[in-house]
């Protein structure tokens, strides 16, 4: 299969789930046309358009920024009636780029991608959910406290590091009432952030450490990402100085223990101790060129004439090899 028919799925919730405004998409379309494969944009708002469109033309991979179908898009929000675009996809036989379904699944709930990587020895905060567990059950302070479901730093602010059990119980009510969820309660990582983005499969799997930094003047009382500091090029990117091999080592341990296909992004920072944990494994990763950390990762790696070409290109070929076999 030297080329593929490729076809990228977005909807009203394409920028709060993944990658997928229509700006970004298209980019993505034209690196996808670039390495020499056919590739059209399907927009769709629940299952059935979905199945039309990819009714009328071959289709050798699909490649989707929704985790699922929802009412609402501005926020995840894992609804409990929620319709997984990969579930669609299984239930079709399609071959899709990313994390299984279940996979998915796991890794848009928080918690249980802590409770996953806890069991397979992966190094992850204290944390409790709420509910079920009760505020008035956490027993480590500093807490921070953030969305069950959420990415792009949605819920995060100066509040959500929690010093006492009144600031607590607040922001656990706060998240209950503004974002319909429930609360993952962390300790809170005082230390250093670390991205490390992990594209390909098996021996081919390139796992892709870099530091994060923010201009001190930009953070109020802690060292945190807001919702405002993300996707608009303020943080900065580099190759780590410190921590670079203990990074890869967890990152790719995460990847084992949760069943990882083909590119995820893993947050994680350092505890007070100075050792990495594991915050979140993002399963449909950022693709803005040149302000999404995973382009600007792969850039610091391959300082190739158009590294963001070469990213959508290495991808797409790793997904159609682990679906099609050797190309």
């Amino acid at each position: 299969m030297k080329t593929a028919n490729i076809v990228l799925v977005t909807g009203p919730g394409g920028d709060a789930q993944g990658w997928g405004d229509m700006h970004v998409t298209e980019a993505v379309r034209d690196a996808i046309s670039a390495n020499g494969h056919e590739c059209r944009v399907v927009w769709a708002e629940d299952r059935a358009e979905l199945e039309a469109e990819l009714r009328k033309a071959s289709v050798s991979l699909v490649w989707s920024s929704l985790y699922f179908f929802s009412g609402r898009a501005d926020i995840v929000g894992i609804p409990p009636d929620a319709v997984w675009v990969a579930d669609v996809l299984d239930a079709l036989g399609i071959p899709y780029i990313g994390p299984s379904a279940q996979t998915m699944k796991n890794l848009i709930g928080k918690f249980d991608t802590h409770e996953i990587l806890v069991s397979h020895g992966v190094r992850v905060p204290r944390h409790r959910l709420c509910p079920p567990s009760q505020p008035s059950e956490v027993d480590f302070f500093p807490a921070f406290v953030k969305p069950n479901g959420e990415s792009r730093s949605v819920g995060i602010s100066e509040k959500s590091v929690a010093e006492t059990p009144d600031a607590l119980v607040a922001q656990v009510e706060f998240i209950r009432r503004e974002l319909g969820q429930a609360a993952l309660v962390e300790e809170y990582l005082p230390g250093k952030e670390y991205t490390v983005m992990v594209i390909g499969n098996g021996k081919k799997r390139e796992v892709l450490p870099g530091q994060v930094t923010v201009p001190p003047e930009r953070y109020g009382r802690y060292p945190i990402l807001r919702s405002d500091m993300r996707g608009v090029g303020l943080t900065k990117i580099s190759i780590p100085q410190e921590h670079r091999e203990e990074a890869a080592e967890l990152a790719a341990a995460a990847c084992d223990a949760l069943g990882c296909d083909d590119h995820v992004r893993i947050d994680m920072r350092e505890d007070a101790s100075g050792n990495l944990r594991i915050m979140e494994v993002n399963g449909i990763p950022g693709l803005k060129p040149g302000k999404s950390w995973s382009p600007q990762i792969y850039a610091l790696y391959h300082p190739v004439a158009d590294p963001y070409r070469a990213l959508i290109g290495t991808i797409v070929n790793c997904a159609l090899e682990r679906a099609y076999g050797e190309r």
